[in-house]
């Protein structure tokens, strides 16, 4: 469908541009982060090179092996408080006249010249956990054991188990050791992590060297712990390269936005060559960018979340999207186009263009006739169904078994099908948002149940007949010249609800008695166009999505109620009328669907005054009034071409034939024999 909103060519050039940007900006910059792999499955690139010398180091369960080790038989190193004991001594209380003070001095010089350490340390040493302690002397790093050394809490004890003199053991008593006595062997935190770290990495070094030209992993290699490290380190030697090498790095983001710009400039192209309806819908034309620009920053998430996680990425919505609001080819092209810009972060480029293919081809096929949202929800099982079997197809084709298959990407794909029916709800979204509307809206929209056509048919059933006339007359015109007959129907049988506000002011809805014979002329015409004005309030108080209200508005255009018009001139002969006081607010049609509608308008409601319906008479009718309005210039904004006339005119004489074809004359019935 065409909307009236254009665009320039700058503009169109600023959206493709922006969206490039944005692409290349979610898009992996590093080297290294164009593989993805998981440990224990199957290598899914080509064989891999070593473009430099790396380094052989230990696999993750090696590592944590010698780690293990390394706890268990790291000796802790313990610093030396010469002093301590020094100090303690002279916090003893003075004994004069006795040498109390000095024996206990001596007894602690003793217990410490053999080490105090802190009382978890000793917890260790009685369970049997620390045999040695290494202990560091100035810059001197000695082993000792530890079965003489002691707590303060022994030294205590020891202490107090010698002082036998009663004088002296009450000056022990008195000196209050238990507040004195501390470690003077401390966990030295910094020369136990320099040296812990040491030793680990001593016992982690590389352990032999990848040469540089020789093969990392061999494609559908499996990936052991081994390997998963050597591309590891691959990978963190590379990313230093770059985040080193600057002029690497542009080129390649040079490359990407070359790449992405070339496939968003393929879309362009088809648009405008192949579905110009849509480049110059400047709201369509950005409705697709911004499709393009969100699902694939979606894909972008969830494989920066979860390792495969652009399989999950429910790229079917775009395809359903495209399908429901515009046709099946360009839901093909641009899904086409999605898929190989995605391609390039995915693991295998050749399986995930394949699977999107098939996806995209079932899904497609599926709504080729959609009237209802639940084909939306059946679509799923479809898309499922294609991803399954295009997924074994291309594993069964490279691996020679079904063995390769995986049960997660299985289940990837499986919530990437369930998530298709989130279109559902992005359907209505987008109808609000861009103000396009979908087949299946317009389907329910024709629904003669619907509450403002049922009032119609209720309070103007003569205008509710003419509607439903001019509906048929214009949807059998519109499919001759493959415009979209959905939105013709629909718009036809609301064109011309504003005559809900007077109806008896509307010849089809009159029984004998006309409003207008009391009235001027003028003011009748302003009662008869303003049935367009009311119409457009009416239906946005419904919500009726624009392009139905753009038939309200544009089935008359701004032409000229023309009887009102010729009466006022019978009237005032001499006076130059006021033509706008007598023609509707417009604006003229500015599609083909809406031409159409007001072809059919005229022609239908004139067709009623026909006095023989002959077919040179229809003839000479369809052609009076579709030239005449051409001749006043109302088609001018419409696409429509002299060819799409012919067949419009054509569908309408046949049209009308039909319905006012005469019937035969049914012989009456012989009357009784007389006895």
């Amino acid at each position: 469908m065409k909307l009236p909103e254009t665009s320039n060519l700058v503009t169109k050039i600023l959206v493709v541009l922006v969206t490039a940007i944005l692409m290349v900006y979610f898009y992996p910059h590093h080297r290294s982060d164009r593989f993805n792999y998981e440990e224990g499955k199957p290598w899914a690139y080509a064989k891999l090179i070593a473009p430099f010398d790396i380094p052989k180091r230990p696999d993750s369960v090696t590592v944590e092996r010698l780690r293990d080790s390394l706890d268990r038989y790291f000796v802790p190193i313990y610093s030396m408080n010469e002093n301590l004991v020094d100090t303690i001594n002279s916090r003893l209380p003075k004994s004069p006249g006795t040498n109390h003070r000095d024996k206990l001095a001596a007894a602690l010089r003793k217990v410490y010249s053999k080490g105090v350490v802190d009382m978890r340390t000793k917890a260790k040493i009685d369970s049997g956990i620390l045999p040695k302690v290494r202990i560091l002397e100035g810059n001197v790093l000695s082993e000792i054991s530890t079965a003489a050394l002691s707590s303060p809490r022994d030294a205590y004890m020891y202490v107090d188990s010698i002082m036998r003199d009663p004088d002296l053991h009450r000056y022990f008593a008195a000196a209050n050791l238990q507040n004195l006595l501390l470690p003077n062997f401390t966990v030295d935190e910094i020369e136990n992590s320099r040296n812990y770290q040491y030793d680990f990495i001593t016992l982690t070094a590389g352990r032999g060297v990848i040469v540089q030209g020789e093969a990392i992993v061999d494609k559908a290699q499996r990936v052991t712990p081994e390997i998963y490290t050597y591309l590891k380190t691959y990978e963190e030697m590379l990313a230093d390269r770059d985040t080193s090498d600057r002029a690497s790095r542009i080129l390649q983001i040079l490359g990407q936005f070359l790449y992405v710009a070339l496939l968003l400039s393929c879309v362009t192209l088809y648009l405008f060559f192949f579905a110009p309806e849509i480049y110059n819908n400047f709201r369509a034309f950005f409705f697709i960018y911004v499709l393009l620009a969100t699902f694939f920053i979606v894909a972008m998430g969830l494989n920066y979340w979860e390792t495969g996680g652009i399989y999950i990425a429910p790229m079917m919505i775009v395809p359903i999207l495209l399908l429901v609001f515009f046709d099946g080819t360009t839901a093909m092209i641009v899904s086409f186009v999605l898929s190989l810009v995605c391609a390039g972060v995915t693991p295998s480029a050749l399986e995930y263009v394949y699977l999107q293919f098939c996806a995209t081809c079932a899904a497609v096929y599926s709504l080729r006739e959609l009237s209802r949202r639940a084909q939306l929800l059946r679509t799923s099982f479809f898309v499922a169904a294609a991803y399954l079997c295009a997924y074994v197809a291309v594993e069964t084709m490279m691996n020679g078994s079904v063995d390769s298959l995986s049960w997660r990407m299985v289940a990837m794909l499986a919530v990437n099908s369930a998530l298709t029916s989130m279109a559902y709800i992005i359907m209505s979204a987008v109808e609000r948002a861009f103000g396009f509307i979908s087949v299946v809206t317009l389907v329910e929209l024709a629904d003669i149940n619907n509450p403002l056509l049922s009032r119609l048919s209720n309070e103007c059933p003569g205008t509710f007949q003419h509607s439903i006339a001019v509906s048929n007359l214009a949807s059998d015109a519109a499919s001759r010249i493959d415009a979209n007959v959905q939105l013709v129907r629909a718009g036809a049988l609301y064109h011309d609800i504003g005559k809900l506000t007077n109806p008896a002011f509307f010849t089809e809805n009159q029984h004998g008695v006309n409003p207008h014979d009391a009235l001027p002329p003028e003011r009748s015409a302003a009662i008869v166009t303003a049935h367009v004005p009311d119409g457009i309030k009416l239906a946005q108080k419904a919500g009726l999505p624009l392009v139905i209200q753009d038939f309200i508005k544009e089935h008359h255009g701004a032409g000229m109620a023309k009887y009102f018009y010729i009466t006022w001139c019978r009237n005032h002969p001499g006076e130059e009328p006021d033509k706008a006081l007598f023609s509707y607010p417009g604006p003229n049609p500015r599609s083909r669907e809406t031409s159409v509608l007001m072809m059919a308008d005229a022609v239908e409601a004139a067709s009623r005054s026909l006095q023989e319906h002959t077919r040179e008479a229809i003839t000479d009718l369809v052609n009076k009034i579709i030239d005449g309005q051409i001749a006043d210039g109302l088609h001018n904004q419409s696409t429509l071409t002299f060819s799409d006339v012919a067949k419009i005119k054509e569908a309408f004489i046949k049209r009308l034939m039909t319905i006012y074809h005469s019937r035969i004359a049914y012989p009456k019935s012989p009357a009784p024999a007389s006895n």
